[in-house]
Formats: C-alpha cells, sequence, structure tokens
C-alpha cells in the first residue's frame, strides 16, 4: 500500500468499527503511543483494547483527514480531525454527552507495506475541556481550580505598587 492508501485504511479502521481492518493495516507487533496512554502500547491486541475503549466512551467516533500527509516511504505525518460524542466513563472521566472535535497528527512509522508504529499527538486539556472536564480557560471554574491547585488568583498589576508598599507611600 501506498502512503495514502495505509492513511486512508487506518482512518476507515477507526470510523468503520471493525478491529480486523487494524489487524490489515497494522504489523502484528506495532507500537502505539497517545496523549491517554500511560505507556506505549505493544503489539494489535494492546491497541485493539484501547480501540475498544475509545469506541464505547465515544461510539459515533470518526476520524477524518485534516490536511495533507507528508512522507519519505518509511515515515508519515497524517494530520487528521478526530469528531465524536462522550457517552461513556474513559480515564476516569464519566461521560459528559459532550462532542469533541479534535485536530491530531499521526507520526507513522513503515515496515513491509504496514504501520509499525504510530504516536498520535493531539491537545489533551483541549480535549478535557471540550468534554467538560476541565473548566474553559480563563473561566471562574479555571480561576478556582488554580486556587485549589495553589496557583492562587492573579492579581491585577498596579503600576507603582511593590510588595510592602502601600497605595500612598514608598
Amino acid at each position: 500500500m501506498d502512503a495514502d492508501q495505509l492513511i486512508d485504511s487506518w482512518e476507515a479502521a477507526w470510523t468503520g468499527r471493525d478491529l480486523a481492518a487494524f489487524r490489515a493495516v497494522c504489523l502484528g507487533e506495532i507500537h502505539y503511543e497517545d496523549p491517554l496512554a500511560e505507556k506505549p502500547l505493544l503489539g494489535v491486541e494492546q491497541l485493539e483494547a484501547r480501540v475498544r475503549q475509545i469506541w464505547r466512551a465515544f461510539p459515533d467516533v470518526r476520524v477524518e483527514t485534516a490536511g495533507p500527509r507528508l512522507t519519505d516511504g518509511e515515515h508519515i505525518a497524517a494530520p487528521i480531525r478526530i469528531v465524536g460524542t462522550h457517552r461513556a466513563e474513559i480515564g476516569g472521566i464519566p461521560a459528559s454527552g459532550r462532542t469533541i472535535s479534535l485536530h491530531a497528527v499521526c507520526f507513522c512509522e513503515v515496515r513491509h507495506g504496514l504501520l509499525s508504529r504510530v504516536r498520535s499527538f493531539y491537545d489533551l486539556h483541549d480535549a478535557q475541556v471540550q468534554i467538560g472536564a476541565t473548566p474553559e480557560p480563563g473561566s471562574t471554574g479555571e480561576r478556582a481550580m488554580r486556587m485549589l491547585l495553589g496557583f492562587g488568583i492573579r492579581a491585577p498589576r498596579i503600576p507603582g505598587l511593590f510588595p510592602g508598599q502601600s497605595p500612598g507611600g514608598r
């Protein structure tokens, strides 16, 4: 398969809900990583277990091409968009019913015409904000969370006022 066919098949496997499709596009000893993985997943069985988790949490998930792919024959960088509705717990985060739309890049290594390593990069914080697990940046919820975490609330900067100096004195 050429690079475009390989990535088209990878995207179709995610969207098509057919675990056998992963075996057709990946080496048996595939090495897979994403921001939710605590450690690399080794082998197609571990990848399939991850895919089942994601399909359970986002039953309508689809993966779409999001831009031109770059390849040198042995490596592929494939921009994608991941869209789905959060319907069940994942990573300790209960279902929110919210829809996510994430841009990601899959950096892939190819051996024998199949994917041997896939590293998916996306903004995990943005994903958490989209499903409601983390407050929106700049919101009251974010300020409260910062306070609880010990970061405090940023006070407005007043010119001429330094620690230990009163507004009228020196």
